[in-house]
């Protein structure tokens, strides 16, 4: 008898162990968080609106060599809240980012990118593809600019 209750108390157990977790929990793993944010863009339920305040910069003329800072203002004019899902460079040569909390209705955020211009004398075209839980899906945010040779 004591070896049945043993047997049970540890069969218990086990079963207790290997229950999965609460799917209501917050995922907290960058890959879980990132799978929530893709659902977002597809599930058009979530969809909301976003109006770009500046999706063109000009940042004129800088010598080789020089970072740039480029910063593309936006509003959530839709009823819910808006998830940047990505931001993604079309070269290696900027690095962009954006906020990670959803924008609430009614309110503002910034898509920033930092330009290093070093080789790249000339004339300077770069976009920033922007994914979000809107119809569009995706929206392409574009900065100039000329890259003067050092003297």
């Amino acid at each position: 008898m004591k070896q049945f209750l043993l047997i049970m108390g540890i069969a218990i157990l086990a079963a207790c162990e290997s229950n999965p977790k609460n799917p209501k929990e917050p995922a907290t793993s960058p890959q879980a968080i990132q799978a929530e944010k893709d659902a977002a863009l597809v599930d058009s339920a979530n969809w909301t609106n976003v109006q770009w305040l500046d999706s063109v910069q000009n940042f004129g003329k800088v010598t080789d060599g020089e970072k740039v800072m480029v910063a593309f203002h936006f509003k959530n004019t839709g009823t819910k809240p808006l998830i940047i899902a990505s931001v993604q460079a079309s070269c290696g040569c900027t690095v962009p980012s954006k906020p990670e909390e959803p924008i609430a209705p009614g309110g503002e955020g910034v898509i920033k990118a930092e330009f290093n211009s070093e080789g790249r004398v000339g004339a300077a075209n770069k976009t920033i593809t922007v994914r979000c839980n809107t119809a569009a899906r995706e929206y392409v945010l574009k900065f100039e600019g000329e890259v003067l040779a050092k003297k």
